[in-house]
């Protein structure tokens, strides 16, 4: 029922004529910018810190004005008094829910049951307006700190305005120009000593420019991921603390995203900014596992036993937590325990028990133990035949093991190849045991017509 009522809205907007559209004149904008950046440009008025003041106001009222009206939870019929008809309107998402995206020149506004909700700035009416109002702010309290009141009203509205935009864009999942933007309200903040700058602003720039470095590759890659770590750097410098310490998890990628810069350089440090993390906070697991999936990804950084502790320490206060059980049955597999590796993966099962991953990774690591008796087996010297027999008649029964989580595997997720080119071998290797020979057969056909 909401969806058609959304649909008659939205046909009711349709049918309406753009006579009243969005309240910017962009002409008159334009004109009031080149006239503030004559009177800078000019000898006698550009002596003058009260002309940089104007000139900052004017390029702060230009990037303000497309969204100056919108914020989320205003009434859709505000957003029609205060902003103008859209030229267009038409159905959409936000969030899951479905929504009216009213289309305006500047902006794309979402609206989910009557409210805003959020909206995507599509163009400026000049580019760089915000970073010119800051430099011109700036200008002014340097050629004259009595002019600081002044700026200081200035600089906060727009770092207000700069930080809504950021929260709007990032909704939107627009992570470059959220990161930017939050960036810069906290640079308009840093202009006089009067305002004290909020380091939460760096601190969402630098988790947005980390997650947008990990979509990218190659120096592009690195070039972002070393952006991030200097904003981390500049927000702790600043005072910036949370009550988890995810920054210092941030860190660690922005470091360990450079690796190929020099590894010798860089693995230290994404090591440290982990272990600066978990000592100043035990119980954050997302670190912890950060720090797990380092040392057994990464040889030579550290010894995996390192974590035990830390994990058995994280598991008696969340002993339910499904990622800290997969972290440690991964730690015990490269310290080759291979009891307490399989009885983690166990727990994973039992935490999430028609899940494919669980089921194939307890499969795996019985297997790996299997392996490693072989290996030890091959090795051991001067062994006679029917010795050999008997201990290899043991590791089958491991193997074995493996046979039902493989199973349980495939009936999930029967496309996975992996699993069913495990069953196929190992029913080969097992065929003498008890109905192995069956499940050979039927895993072989399948393994040939997959």
């Amino acid at each position: 029922m909401k969806k058609l009522v959304l649909m008659v809205v939205a046909a009711m907007i349709f049918a309406m004529p753009a006579v009243n559209a969005q309240k910017v004149n962009t002409d008159s904008e334009v004109a009031k910018l080149a006239k503030v950046d004559a009177a800078i440009a000019d000898a006698k008025k550009g002596a003058k810190a009260a002309t940089w003041v104007a000139h900052a106001k004017a390029y702060a009222d230009a990037y303000a004005l497309p969204t100056k009206e919108l914020g989320r939870g205003v009434p859709e019929q505000m957003l029609m008094m205060n902003v103008g008809r859209p030229e267009n309107a038409f159905q959409s998402e936000f969030a899951g829910y479905p929504a009216i995206v009213y289309s305006y020149e500047y902006v794309d506004v979402y609206v989910v049951n009557g409210m805003i909700e959020g909206w995507n700035q599509k163009k400026a009416i000049k580019e760089n307006l915000a970073e010119t109002a800051i430099a011109s702010y700036a200008k002014a309290y340097e050629m004259d700190p009595k002019t600081e009141s002044k700026v200081a009203a200035g600089v906060l509205n727009l770092a207000n305005a700069l930080a809504q935009q950021g929260d709007a864009m990032n909704n939107m999942g627009n992570v470059v120009e959220a990161a930017k933007a939050f960036e810069l309200a906290y640079r308009a903040q840093k202009v006089v000593p009067a305002i004290k700058a909020d380091p939460n602003n760096l601190y969402n720039a630098g988790m947005l420019t980390t997650m947008h470095a990990a979509t990218l590759q190659g120096e592009e890659a690195m070039a972002a991921f070393n952006k991030g770590e200097k904003i981390f750097a500049e927000a702790l410098e600043a005072g910036f603390s949370d009550e988890s310490g995810n920054i210092y998890y941030y860190i660690f990628h922005c470091f360990y995203g450079q690796k190929e810069k020099g590894r010798d350089e860089y693995l230290p440090k994404a090591k440290e900014a982990l272990l600066t993390g978990i000592k100043l906070y035990p119980k954050n697991t997302t670190i912890l596992d950060g720090l797990m999936q380092f040392y057994t990804a990464e040889e030579g950084v550290g010894d995996p036993a390192e974590l035990t502790d830390m994990i058995e320490t994280s598991l008696k206060d969340d002993p339910t937590n499904y990622d800290l059980w997969f972290g440690r049955g991964r730690v015990y597999n490269a310290m080759k325990e291979y009891d307490e590796c399989i009885k983690s993966f166990e727990k994973c099962v039992e935490l999430r028990p028609e899940e494919f991953e669980p089921n194939f990774y307890t499969a795996y690591f019985i297997i790996e133990k299997a392996n490693a008796e072989v290996e030890k087996l091959n090795s051991t010297p001067n062994m006679s035949y029917q010795l050999y027999e008997e201990e290899n008649a043991k590791i089958n029964l491991i193997f074995a093991e493996a046979i039902p989580w493989l199973e349980k595997a495939y009936a999930i997720n029967p496309t996975d190849g992996a699993t069913l080119e495990y069953l196929n071998m190992l029913c080969f290797r097992l065929r003498d045991l008890d109905g192995m020979m069956d499940k050979y057969n039927k895993y072989h056909e399948l393994f040939m017509n997959r």
